[in-house]
C-alpha cells in the first residue's frame, strides 16, 4: 500500500515516466489581490488541471519585462474574478453604487489583456474577467446594474448552486461548447455574483448570452479569435463548468502547436504595399497604427518575411512625386534598404530563399523587393536589368489599367493581351531570373504570358472568381492552367476580392484558399495579403494576426509540411526555379 506521507514513494510517480511525454499547455491565471497577498480561488486551477492544462498564477505586476516574458511563456490567459474596475479607465467618474475597486490589479490586467489580444493568445474572462475584456478592448461596463436588473444577480446561495438562466445565441462558440458537451446549450443554468456587467462589448467582441432581464452574460470575439468572457463562475460549477475550461485548454494546445510550427518553417507574405505609406513619415521599427506591417506586428504575428512592392498607380502623372517612374521605384527601394540598415539587428533585405532561412536562423525578419506595375520600366527593356541588379524578385506586369506591357483586368483591351514590348519584357525577366506576376492582368494577358514565359508564372495576390465574381480574381480554368505550368496563386485579403459585398472575414479567406487547393492542388497555393493596399479582414487584419492563418490550417488538419507549402514554400519553390536560370 502506498504511504501518502512517504516522499520517496511519492517521487516514484515522477521517476517512472518520461518528463516530456505529455507536454500540456500552460494556462496563465491572473491572481486576485488583497491584504498584501496575491491569491486565487481553488476552482480556477483545479478546473484547468481537470481540462488538461497546467495552471500558473500571474501576479498583478505592470512591469514591462514581467508582462512580456509572461506572455512569451503561456499558451492561454484566464482572467479571474474579483473587485470592481476603476471607472477612470473607461473615461468615467465613479457612480454612488460603485463597489470596492482593486487598483493593484486594474492596470496590469488591462495591459496583459490587450497585449495577449495583439499576440492572438486565447483568452477566457470570468466575472470581473469579462469586464476586463470589455474595458481592455474598447468596450464599457455598467458600474452598477441595480437600476436595470429585474432578477437577482448576486446570489446568497452557495457558489456551486445555479440560481438563474442565461439565454445563449445559437450562432456562437459558447452554444457549441455546451452542445458538444451534451449539456443544455440554449438556456443554461448558472450561478451569479456580480453587480457590474458589460455595457458595450466594443468593436472586437460580440454579445453571445443574456440573462432574462437583458443583462449581458457572455461575449466572444467578433473576429473569429479564441476569446470569450462569461459573467458567471464556471470554476465553481464542477462538471457543468468544465466545458469552458476544456475549450480554453484546447485552444491553448492549438496556439502552442502554432508557435511550434512557426519555429520550424518560413512564413512569407508575398505582397504588401507598406512603402506606399512611407511619405507619411512612418517608423517601421515602432508600432504605428497607420500601417499594417511593421517590425512589432511582424514579431507578434510570427511573420518571417514579406515582399514589399514599389507600387506605381496607373495615372502616375497624378502621383505625389516629381520623380520619374523608374526613379520613384528606386527611391522606394532606397528607403527599404535604409530601414533594414537602421535595424540590422532585427531586419534584413533578402533576395533569395536561402537568404530568408539564413536571416531566420540569425533571428532577423526579412524584406524582399518587388515592383507593382511595369510602368516602372518606362518603356526601356534595359530597366529590367537595372531592377534585377537592385535585387527585386518579381514584377507585377500591370495594375488597374492597361499599360505598355499588357492589358489589365480593369483595362480597355488596348493590346488584346500582351504587347510586343510586354513579350520582350517577359523573355528578359526569364533570362534574368525574375518572377512574372500576373495579378491584375486581363485573362488575355494571362494566357499570353503563360505561353510566352519559359518559367512558371505567379499571381502574388489574387483570389477565386468562383467564390467572388470580380475580374481581378482567377477563374478555375486560369487556376488549372497556372498549376499545369508549375505556377502559384497567392490568396489575397482584399475584402472586395473575397466577397462582393466586401463583408469578408478570415473564414472567407480560408474558403478561397480551400477552393484554390481543390482546383490547383496544394503545391500551387499560398497567401499574399495586400496589407496596406487595402488588404486585411477581421481575423487577419494586419501582420500581428497572421498566426490566425496557421491556426485555421491546423484546425483543418494540415500537416507541418503542407503548412510550409501554404506559408510561402510553394512560392519559394518557383522563385528557386526562376532564379536558377540566372545562375
Amino acid at each position: 500500500m502506498t504511504n501518502p506521507f512517504d516522499l520517496k514513494q511519492q517521487m516514484g510517480r515522477f521517476d517512472s515516466c518520461y518528463p516530456t511525454a505529455d507536454e500540456r499547455p500552460i494556462i496563465g491565471i491572473t491572481g486576485n489581490y488583497g491584504e498584501l497577498t496575491c491569491k486565487l480561488g481553488e476552482g480556477y486551477y483545479k478546473q484547468v488541471e481537470a481540462a488538461g492544462g497546467v495552471p500558473v498564477i500571474i501576479p498583478p505586476s505592470a512591469d514591462q519585462h514581467t508582462l512580456i516574458n509572461t506572455l512569451n511563456s503561456i499558451d492561454a490567459l484566464l482572467l479571474s474574478g474579483g473587485a470592481d474596475i476603476n471607472p477612470l479607465y473607461c473615461g468615467e467618474e465613479p457612480e454612488p453604487k460603485l463597489g470596492n475597486i482593486n487598483d493593484e490589479r486594474d492596470l496590469p490586467e488591462l495591459l496583459i489583456t490587450r497585449l495577449a489580444y495583439r499576440r492572438q493568445i486565447p483568452i477566457l474572462g470570468i466575472c470581473r474577467g469579462i469586464q476586463t475584456l470589455a474595458v481592455a478592448l474598447e468596450g464599457s461596463v455598467h458600474q452598477d446594474i441595480s437600476a436595470i436588473a429585474s432578477i437577482k444577480h448576486s446570489q446568497d446561495a452557495g457558489r456551486d448552486v445555479a440560481t438563474h438562466h442565461v439565454i445563449i445565441d445559437e450562432d456562437s462558440t459558447l452554444y457549441h461548447i455546451y452542445k458538444d458537451a451534451e449539456l443544455s446549450s440554449s438556456a443554461l443554468s448558472v450561478n451569479s455574483f456580480h453587480h457590474q456587467a458589460v455595457h458595450e462589448p466594443g468593436p472586437h467582441l460580440r454579445v453571445t448570452a443574456h440573462a432574462n432581464d437583458g443583462i449581458i452574460e457572455a461575449v466572444e470575439s467578433s473576429e473569429h479569435k479564441p476569446i470569450m468572457g462569461v459573467q458567471w463562475h464556471p470554476e465553481c460549477l464542477g462538471k457543468e463548468g468544465l466545458p469552458l475550461f476544456r475549450w480554453l485548454v484546447d485552444e491553448a494546445r492549438c496556439f502552442r502547436e502554432t508557435k511550434r510550427v512557426h519555429q520550424h518553417i518560413i512564413t512569407l507574405d508575398t505582397h504588401c504595399d507598406t512603402p506606399m505609406l512611407f511619405p507619411q513619415g512612418i517608423d517601421f521599427a515602432q508600432r504605428d497604427d497607420r500601417i499594417l506591417v511593421d517590425l512589432h506586428k511582424m514579431t507578434e504575428g510570427r511573420l518571417d518575411a514579406t515582399i514589399m512592392v514599389a507600387y506605381l498607380p496607373q495615372e502616375f502623372s497624378k502621383a505625389p512625386t516629381t520623380l520619374s517612374p523608374c526613379a520613384y521605384a528606386d527611391d522606394i527601394f532606397d528607403k527599404i534598404e535604409a530601414i533594414a540598415a537602421q535595424n540590422s539587428q532585427y531586419l534584413a533585405v533578402a533576395r533569395t530563399p536561402d537568404a530568408l532561412w539564413q536571416n531566420k536562423r540569425q533571428g532577423r525578419k526579412s524584406i524582399m523587393l518587388g515592383i507593382e506595375n511595369g510602368l516602372a520600366l518606362e518603356g526601356q527593356l534595359s530597366n529590367v536589368q537595372h531592377f534585377a541588379n537592385r535585387g527585386i524578385v518579381y514584377i507585377t506586369l500591370c495594375h488597374n489599367g492597361d499599360n505598355d506591357l499588357c492589358d489589365s483586368a480593369r483595362g480597355t483591351k488596348t493590346h488584346g493581351g500582351m504587347s510586343d514590348f510586354g513579350r520582350e519584357v517577359i523573355q528578359e525577366m526569364n533570362r534574368l531570373g525574375l518572377m512574372v506576376d500576373l495579378s491584375h492582368a486581363a485573362e488575355t494577358s494571362f494566357y499570353d504570358a503563360l505561353d510566352i514565359s519559359s518559367t512558371p508564372i505567379v499571381c502574388s495576390h489574387s483570389s477565386a472568381r468562383a467564390l467572388c465574381d470580380h475580374p481581378r480574381n482567377l477563374t478555375d480554368d486560369q487556376m488549372r492552367a497556372l498549376a499545369q505550368k508549375g505556377g502559384v496563386c497567392q490568396i489575397t485579403l482584399y475584402p472586395g476580392f473575397l466577397r462582393m459585398d466586401e463583408k469578408a472575414s478570415i473564414l472567407d479567406a480560408m474558403a478561397h484558399l480551400d477552393h484554390a487547393i481543390q482546383v490547383m492542388g496544394i503545391d500551387h497555393v499560398g497567401l499574399g495579403t495586400d496589407f496596406d493596399g487595402d488588404g486585411g479582414v477581421p481575423g487577419l487584419a494586419d501582420a500581428s494576426e497572421l498566426t490566425n492563418y496557421t491556426r485555421q490550417l491546423l484546425l483543418r488538419r494540415y500537416s507541418e509540411e503542407d503548412i510550409q507549402r501554404l506559408w510561402g514554400g510553394n512560392f519559394l519553390r518557383v522563385m528557386r526555379q526562376v532564379q536558377a536560370i540566372r545562375k
